[in-house]
């Protein structure tokens, strides 16, 4: 090789090299700034609440939502393109993907699509492996989240580890908020006064269930072919104390418009009322939802059994 040809060669080399170099500096996009500004306070939310990095969280927005410009995002707030899956009663629309015209869930606002992002990963099984892992650990949460299914694509782990380096969106999962919101299994964090149950106002109850008052407990309305393991999910209750709270064991079936207790129920009626009289089709059950009263007390308040049965025109006490 002679002087002419080696330096040539070096030469070339040298230019290759830095132009690969070049292609690897990524540039910051301005649309993907406003985003993370935009949102970053949400996914430290989720952090605090249900151990998911914000830098995954904030990554999968990105990712998902185009910063925000996807069809989906745009018009049905849908930010971590979540399909409707058998669960999900709330607002949908259809969009092309792995097939065509799939079901998507839509929202109300950004945060219930954050919300509900957390929730799809912290209640299903697939992801479980996920909480085993460091929180700072954003690479193991990219290429698990990859690895338990939650996109198709071969090379999204390595898409959420670049925007998570190129944006360094790493330091906002030791960022620090004082605001809080309940845990997955508990609603009853912010009280009202003491310690008793009905002293606590449900925080997190879903957008689609509007919560209503009686006899100073907070109830919600079933809707159409509702059940309580529907209810129990949207209001991140356990479903044992759900039932409970309902003097039911869950066999029963609801009927749109049936009151669902989310706190114990009350020994008595509410000042004011003292007779009740049974209407077509009640039953004790129905009449102590009713009122807001424990089924027990109704028995006993009547002095009657388990096998009474109410007929229309009988006269119930539901307050001494």
């Amino acid at each position: 090789m002679n002087k002419y040809i080696r330096f040539s060669f070096f030469c070339f080399f040298f230019a290759t090299c830095a132009i690969h170099v070049q292609g690897e500096k990524k540039t910051k996009s301005p649309v993907y700034e406003a985003y993370i500004e935009k949102y970053k306070i949400l996914a430290i939310k989720q952090q605090k609440t249900y151990k998911i990095p914000a830098s995954i969280t904030l990554a999968q927005g990105l990712l998902e939502s185009a910063a925000g410009n996807s069809r989906l995002a745009r018009q049905g707030n849908n930010h971590f393109g979540i399909k409707c899956k058998d669960e999900w009663r709330g607002g949908r629309m259809y969009h092309d993907d792995d097939a065509k015209d799939e079901c998507f869930r839509t929202y109300p606002s950004v945060e219930e699509s954050y919300v509900d992002h957390s929730l799809f990963l912290a209640k299903r099984k697939y992801y479980v492996s996920l909480f085993d892992l460091d929180i700072y650990d954003y690479r193991g949460w990219a290429h698990g989240l990859q690895r338990c299914g939650y996109a198709t694509d071969k090379s999204y782990g390595a898409k959420l580890v670049s925007l998570i380096e190129t944006y360094e969106l790493y330091k906002y999962d030791k960022a620090k908020i004082a605001d809080k919101i309940p845990p997955v299994d508990d609603i009853y964090q912010i009280k009202i006064n003491g310690g008793d149950d009905r002293k606590k106002r449900p925080a997190a109850v879903n957008w689609r269930r509007r919560i209503l008052e009686t006899n100073g407990i907070h109830y919600i309305e079933a809707q159409e072919n509702d059940t309580y393991d529907f209810i129990a999910y949207d209001t991140r209750m356990k479903l044992k104390r759900l039932l409970k709270y309902n003097d039911t064991t869950g066999e029963r079936l609801l009927r749109k418009g049936d009151r669902v207790y989310l706190q114990g129920k009350r020994k008595y009626a509410a000042k004011g009322n003292f007779i009740h009289t049974v209407k077509d089709g009640e039953s004790l059950h129905g009449i102590s939802q009713l009122y807001g009263m424990k089924l027990n007390s109704l028995y006993k308040l009547n002095k009657i059994k388990d096998s009474y049965t109410p007929k229309p025109g009988d006269t119930l006490k539901v307050r001494k």
